[in-house]
């Protein structure tokens, strides 16, 4: 069958596969996993309440209300794996998630160089479904991540060279989860770490502060009218240790939907914490473009590239 066709079939016969436990192969090598074995933490069941998705040309562009998440794992081919892999957040401000755009193709370029790629499709926080919405999307991110070191040989990655890669809210999450990595907000089955090795963090949202939060993803994690100390808890610039992994950072200046001063201001934090980052702001590319459109936004997959092979997670090109 076609992957066009399985995409397009996806929403209606996965969960009858989820139910008995098989993984569904989308590509030659990729598969579709349940994230979560046994009960989602924290769930509340409510039958009117379905995930919708967006496709195009039989592939799944947009998802929304998603109330299953699922890793969708990409492999590079096995000549050019490294050992390195990547946990992506797609962006859509907590309402929905851009999967093709800030999922599917950056898993396929990640691939090219030889990394393997997860793609989380993580709950999107929802009082419905939900006993506390603002925990849920980071219990689906320590979640991954644990299950990625549990499976680290069977899918030949290493434990110590798993990263997190978020664009705009989806760069929240990472960079929550690269703060948040030892809160504990469920109960783990095993002792295995949630702190990922690195961060790549894409136009990310990273303050919930009034001043320059992306006001879309505050309202939809934290509520209408958040107090201040759900707003500072979730403020990842105020939470930045020694103990935070090594991040690269790229944001456009002209970027009215997020504020650059998010990356700015968790870079600065993380120099004062002496924690290897790197920082790019271009003057043009607005908000949302992905693997880049234009202007100089357009070659920051290369500046990725070279500072992953600068932080040893990519062969060097002289061995």
């Amino acid at each position: 069958m076609k992957i066009n066709k399985i995409l397009k079939m996806s929403i209606y016969i996965l969960p009858v596969f989820f139910s008995i436990g098989i993984i569904l192969p989308i590509h030659a090598q990729d598969k579709i996993i349940p994230l979560w074995t046994e009960a989602i933490p924290g769930a509340i069941h409510d039958s009117s309440y379905q995930e919708k998705e967006i496709s195009e040309e039989g592939i799944i562009k947009n998802s929304s209300k998603v109330f299953t998440p699922t890793l969708s794992v990409f492999f590079p081919d096995k000549a050019s794996s490294n050992g390195s892999s990547v946990l992506i957040f797609p962006g859509g401000g907590y309402s929905h998630l851009a999967i093709d755009k800030e999922g599917t193709k950056v898993a396929r370029w990640l691939n090219t160089l030889g990394i393997t790629a997860f793609v989380l499709k993580y709950r999107l926080p929802n009082d419905q479904i939900m006993k506390d919405k603002t925990i849920g999307p980071l219990q689906d991110a320590q979640e991954a991540i644990r299950y990625i070191r549990r499976n680290a040989e069977k899918w030949k990655v290493k434990k110590d060279k798993i990263g997190v890669m978020g664009f705009s809210a989806g760069g929240h999450l990472a960079a929550t989860l690269s703060t948040h990595y030892n809160d504990q907000i469920y109960q783990v089955s095993d002792s295995l770490s949630a702190k990922p090795d690195f961060s790549i963090l894409i136009y990310p949202v990273i303050s919930m502060t009034n001043e320059i939060t992306h006001k879309g993803s505050q309202n939809n994690l934290l509520g209408v009218s958040p107090s201040v100390s759900l707003i500072d808890k979730f403020s990842n610039e105020q939470h930045v240790s020694s103990a935070t992994p090594p991040t690269f950072i790229i944001h456009a200046t002209d970027d009215l939907v997020v504020p650059a001063e998010n990356s700015i201001n968790y870079y600065i934090a993380l120099k004062k914490n002496k924690v290897p980052a790197e920082l790019h702001l271009y003057e043009k590319g607005r908000h949302g473009f992905g693997l880049g459109i234009k202007d100089t936004s357009l070659y920051w997959t290369k500046d990725c590239e070279n500072w992953l092979r600068s932080q040893f997670f990519l062969k060097s090109l002289v061995e």
